[in-house]
């Protein structure tokens, strides 16, 4: 299916997706190849969940063969937030895309990302 005409969609719905980092580079969001969907992404925070040592955070964009890093090796330090990417940067993330996540730490990172699911 074609991703739809961003001059004239369908619908365009706002949704949050959570995400625990684990140790393993995996999806924190995906855009199946055949979704017909574009999906905008408005922002990406990383919070330290954990109350005394800072992690390590790795974010990108995977096209189902290669990962384009927006984000690597990131400090966050405990109890702390740190911005990936904004609103005045949001991307489009297209059919067959998704971003993936790793961190150094297993479950001390989660993944808060707000984003437009365009049809």
């Amino acid at each position: 299916m074609a991703a739809p005409n961003l001059k004239n969609p369908t619908t365009i719905t706002g949704k949050t997706a959570r995400y625990a980092v684990t140790a393993s580079l995996a999806n924190a969001l995906a855009n199946s190849a055949a979704s017909g969907k574009a999906l905008k992404i408005n922002s990406i925070f990383c919070a330290n969940v954990d109350g005394s040592n800072a992690a390590d955070i790795s974010v990108s964009i995977y096209d189902g063969s290669t990962d384009r890093y927006l984000a690597k090796t990131i400090a966050v330090p405990a109890d702390a937030t740190q911005i990936i990417s904004t609103k005045e940067t949001y991307f489009y993330l297209e059919e067959g895309d998704s971003i993936r996540a790793v961190a150094n730490a297993a479950d001390d990172l989660e993944l808060i990302i707000g984003y437009e699911d365009i049809s």
